[in-house]
């Protein structure tokens, strides 16, 4: 079906495997328009959006917006787990759009609160409930990690891009210097996205085999199903290790951007962990800041399971900007 010409915007989100682009009224984006492409088989974003924009039988966009898992400056993104780097002139070029935007994906996420079905972003961790204008956070936990503070100002909703994913993973007892040191092997550095994303729960796995004296890999499916169907202590006391860090990390950082209008967790990997939240102590690790213990209850803990809420922060960030 042909298109108006300069209506609608074209948005994207472009993770380490995959790309998904779609076509957004406004606000809104058009379902029927969402499509995905592996990005082993295209050299750049250049050609997936050409793939797209012939997809859609040569849609003229009029603005454009896209997501990448990687840091933004000056207009330009570096993938953080794909050889890729994205400006706006190259989106400009392949889409034909007058105004286009680059954005952070924990950015996108956090453009995108507010725009989301209630039903998609359930309460985990119940808090004292934030105004309209207080801060929130977006904390995307998947094939890697990051966060993202969200300030409604007087100009309008600012999302702040960090990457908070390589900071140094904290420390609480002897088990996790012996995790921090196990997991350190790989670069040097026990960064937080070592542990708590897909790939740091497969090392937590390991981690774990290795203080048994009997070491065995599983990818992060694996366990969350053993975990899941109870097959395999290992997974469970793996899944219970990541989620107690994560909670931690999750306290840490309220405390640092005091998100008083509430925390979101993103990404794949916190969305297959939700049900696990509750019963493997979240809440515990979440608040256990000492004498600051009861200040934490200020904070409503949250999951997007959105799939697409990129895409819809995308399509939210070109209407705030550019109409």
């Amino acid at each position: 079906m042909a298109h108006p010409v300069d209506t609608l915007s074209l948005v994207a989100d472009i993770g380490g495997t995959n790309t998904r682009v779609a076509l957004a009224d406004g606000r809104t984006i058009l379902p029927e328009t969402i499509r995905r492409y592996s990005n082993a088989e295209f050299p750049g974003l250049e050609t997936v959006i050409r793939q797209y924009v012939k997809d859609e039988n040569g849609v003229d966009p009029k603005a454009a917006c896209v997501a990448v898992a990687g840091p933004v400056r000056d207009g330009k993104a570096t993938m953080t787990n794909l050889d890729w780097t994205i400006d706006k002139p190259t989106l400009a070029r392949a889409t034909q759009a007058e105004n286009v935007a680059i954005l952070n994906d924990l950015q996108a996420q956090g453009h995108a609160i507010g725009y989301i079905d209630d039903a998609n972003v359930p309460i985990v961790l119940d808090g004292a409930k934030g105004n309209e204008h207080a801060a929130k956070l977006v904390i995307g936990v998947g094939t890697g990690f990051n966060c993202a503070p969200v300030f409604e100002t007087e100009a309008g909703r600012l999302v702040t891009p960090s990457e908070a994913g390589h900071a140094n993973l904290p420390i609480r007892t002897d088990a996790e210097l012996r995790l921090c040191n196990f997991v350190s092997n790989a670069h040097g550095f026990p960064a937080v996205e070592d542990v708590l994303s897909g790939r740091g729960l497969e090392r937590v796995y390991m981690w774990l085999g290795q203080e048994d004296g009997t070491p065995v890999e599983k990818s992060a499916a694996e366990i969350m199903t053993a975990c899941a169907d109870g097959s395999d202590p290992r997974a469970i006391a793996a899944a219970q290790q990541f989620t107690r860090i994560l909670g931690t990390v999750a306290g840490n950082l309220s405390l640092i951007h005091l998100p008083f209008g509430g925390v979101y967790l993103s990404g794949g990997v916190a969305r297959a962990f939700k049900p696990y939240l509750d019963q493997f102590g979240f809440d515990t690790a979440f608040r256990d800041k000492g004498r600051f213990a009861g200040f934490m209850s200020n904070f409503t803990v949250h999951v997007i399971e959105d799939d697409y809420a990129a895409l819809t922060g995308c399509a939210a960030h070109l209407v705030s900007h550019f109409g």
